[in-house]
């Protein structure tokens, strides 16, 4: 029987990383990238973090230290780093027997197939791989479990002597390791756990590991009583190939200037809804149920509140986004008042079904467009296609509500007008 052995491979500073790829001006030059609207800072390269530059401080925060430092700053390009992940995934998965993408820029690896390999070697070789085929450095923490895995890849993080690579199978290698790690760096430990921790003693993964399961499950829950039995090397976490079934999308954001207009609040929900369609045909899922809500600043005592929402379920579960798209804007003119300064709207879909599996309602009127699967799969294909985009009038052309993003950088891998050129 093979001995269980996971490995955590971690993109570093994901996101200001994707931002330097196709910028070799950049390679060794600090760099932060910006929230929706240009608001925080969400990721820092280490020569940023090397300025002490936080995470989530607002922009405005660092504008001084951004001029004297010289700081590139970059706003959020999600097109490109969903793209980049991407690819990322698809060469792990070429690399190892069994791959979970865990999160954009995380994957778990299961490599217990492979335990006669020198999995320091191993691990080199992912870390090179990725950085050959694709240009993203990543950290790579190998262990029994997924949680000691966690631990190995902070390590390999933060220890230059590692070179990026951490193996944690040896029982003595993990107890000083946990001994080192403070309490807050165990995967599931949150700040409240934290508190409630230190409280009792328990300030490093060391005497989080020698609690006594059952007790910490009484007092706490059979979360806390797993992670105790994970970083024993005892495997309670397994391998999640198949990640779970959403069962909401919901598209929202906040404005780059107020609304006070229903035409704009009208292309802003029309946008959300035609974009919550094409996620629920990226998941190959039908919706019956559509939410709409606006929201005002709650944070503005000065300005009146208004929070409302509607929802409505369809005669039968849809993916079309035409259907989508007119419910949602029905929902809005029952919903929408003048007289508001609204900062943020969306739409919310629910209520998920299999193709083919529902069932239709006997008393009620209604049946699917013809041809509506072919339409869509025709207008996602041209959508993806880099080569342009198709869209609804009703989301309108100009978007001045938009959200704010002053410093994005180019679709490089997307879009065939971004594509770079070589002179």
């Amino acid at each position: 029987m093979n001995t269980p052995c996971f490995a955590l491979v971690d993109c570093n500073s994901f996101y200001a990383s994707c931002e330097k790829l196709f910028r070799p001006d950049l390679k060794h030059r600090p760099v932060v990238v910006l929230s929706n609207n240009d608001g925080c800072v969400v990721a820092r390269s280490s020569e940023a973090k090397c300025l002490g530059i936080r995470m989530a401080v607002p922009a405005y925060q660092i504008q001084d230290l951004i001029q004297q430092k010289q700081i590139f700053v970059f706003s959020s390009n999600y097109a490109l780093y969903a793209d980049i992940s991407n690819r990322v995934m698809t060469t792990l998965e070429g690399l190892a027997p069994a791959v979970e993408v865990y999160s954009i820029d995380e994957a778990f690896l299961d490599l217990k197939v492979l335990e006669n390999q020198d999995m320091e070697v191993f691990g080199q070789h992912i870390r090179q791989t990725v950085d050959r085929w694709i240009g993203v450095p990543v950290s790579v923490g190998i262990a029994p479990t997924k949680t000691l895995a966690k631990l190995a890849n902070h390590a390999a993080k933060q220890y230059p002597g590692t070179h990026g690579v951490v193996d944690l199978r040896d029982p003595a290698r993990q107890r000083r390791l946990l001994d080192l790690m403070p309490v807050r760096e165990v995967w599931g430990i949150g700040p409240r756990m934290e508190k409630h921790l230190e409280q009792m003693g328990i300030r490093t993964a060391g005497h989080l590991a020698d609690c006594d399961p059952g007790v910490m499950r009484r007092t706490f829950s059979v979360t806390i009583e797993r992670t105790i039995r994970e970083l024993n090397g005892e495997v309670c976490i397994g391998l999640d190939e198949e990640p779970a079934a959403k069962q909401q999308i919901i598209c929202s954001r906040s404005f780059s200037q107020r609304i006070t207009q229903f035409q704009d609040m009208r292309e802003a929900i029309s946008s959300y809804a035609i974009r919550a369609a094409e996620k629920l045909r990226e998941e190959n899922r039908y919706a019956r149920s559509i939410t709409v809500f606006l929201r005002t600043n709650r944070f503005n005592p000065h300005e009146p509140q208004y929070t409302p929402s509607a929802s409505t379920e369809l005669a039968l579960p849809t993916l079309d986004s035409r259907d989508i798209n007119e419910t949602a804007l029905e929902l809005l003119r029952s919903i929408y008042r003048d007289g508001y300064r609204y900062m943020k709207a969306g739409v919310m879909l629910g209520d998920f079904y299999e193709p083919g599996v529902y069932q239709q309602n006997l008393f009620e009127q209604g049946q699917e467009r013809p041809r509506s699967k072919a339409l869509m799969t025709t207008l996602d294909r041209i959508n993806h296609s880099g080569l342009g985009r198709l869209f609804f009038a009703s989301e309108g052309i100009r978007k001045d509500w938009a959200m704010k993003r002053a410093h994005l950088s180019p679709r490089y891998t997307t879009s065939w007008k971004d594509l770079p050129k070589v002179n």
